[in-house]
């Protein structure tokens, strides 16, 4: 199977440098249609330009591919409507949805104001849900869509002096189970891209070789399988420096212990037998707690 992108329109935020370059180039040269969004502004989100994205537009058409320039920002849902209404009226309709922008405002939490909290949550968050609130009813219209979240294992797993950044990460990805769940019947498959890649928000962060090593391009292959018409949904792909992993929000089986004034003991006597992971599911859904915790009930009541 070749994965191509002939005929789609894809619409690649934060694309004016870094990965999300990288993103829209490699979807031009596979034969997308690419609607390069940056808002042109630094790595911690100040100022704006749409020199940036212009220069990646150039870049795509002085190689034979087809692309327009977008300087809104995620932040600003009017903008982004906007930004997938030039799109529609350019080509005649959106397949992909790449969600990357994002900024860096780091500190420990202790020394981190609440504005710059607010402010990294807004940008990949709400950036990401303005986006795909933009693009949805389009998707549904065409009966086809594919979203690719850009979460972190930041926020997978944490990671000192990011609790901001961590928090939207993460809620990226409880936006991609429901919007996959949801966009099933349209298919519309949604999934996460947990990069691990040296650009201008990692400059500095890590030893030179080890830059070398994490170059964007060897992320983009994961991007590409998520955002082909062969997607799975409901998939966090991990890469980076030419390694690709899969993450999993998992279940344990956990153990029923009923109703007593003895049972927060006996939790914390047992709670290893809580987090045994031997026979952890990935549930479908959120109902698949409630269904565990109500089958154990109802059980041990027989």
């Amino acid at each position: 199977m070749v994965i191509d992108f002939k005929g789609r329109v894809a619409i690649v935020t934060g694309a004016g440098g870094g990965l999300g370059r990288q993103h829209a180039l490699a979807l031009a040269r596979r034969g997308a249609k690419v609607l390069v969004n940056d808002l042109g502004g630094a790595v911690d989100g100040s100022g704006g330009t749409v020199t940036a994205a212009q220069a990646v537009v150039d870049e795509i058409r002085a190689a034979g591919g087809e692309a327009l320039a977008n300087g809104a920002s995620v932040t600003d849902f009017a903008a982004v409507e906007a930004m997938v209404q030039q799109a529609i009226d350019a080509w005649g309709r959106v397949d992909i949805l790449v969600n990357n922008a994002g900024i860096l405002r780091d500190k420990s939490f202790a020394k981190m104001s609440m504005d710059d909290f607010r402010l990294v949550v807004d940008v990949h968050l709400m950036g990401a849900a303005n986006c795909c609130k933009a693009v949805w009813p389009h998707m549904v219209a065409q009966q086809y869509g594919r979203i690719v979240m850009t979460t972190s294992s930041t926020g997978l797993y944490g990671n000192f002096g990011q609790s901001n950044y961590g928090a939207a990460k993460l809620a990226q990805v409880g936006l991609m189970q429901t919007l996959a769940i949801e966009g099933a019947k349209y298919n519309i498959h949604v999934n996460a891209l947990a990069p691990t890649a040296a650009t201008r928000m990692t400059e500095g962060l890590m030893p030179q070789e080890v830059l070398d090593a994490l170059k964007p391009e060897a992320v983009v292959p994961a991007m590409l399988v998520l955002a082909h018409e062969s997607a799975p949904t409901r998939t966090i792909l991990c890469a980076g420096a030419g390694t690709f992993e899969a993450a999993h929000i998992t279940l344990t089986q956990g153990i029923h212990l009923g109703i007593g004034a003895d049972v927060p003991e006996q939790l914390a006597a047992r709670l290893a037998e809580v987090t045994e992971r031997a026979g952890e599911q990935v549930p479908q859904s959120g109902a698949a707690q409630g269904t565990n915790e109500v089958g154990r009930a109802l059980a041990a009541r027989a």
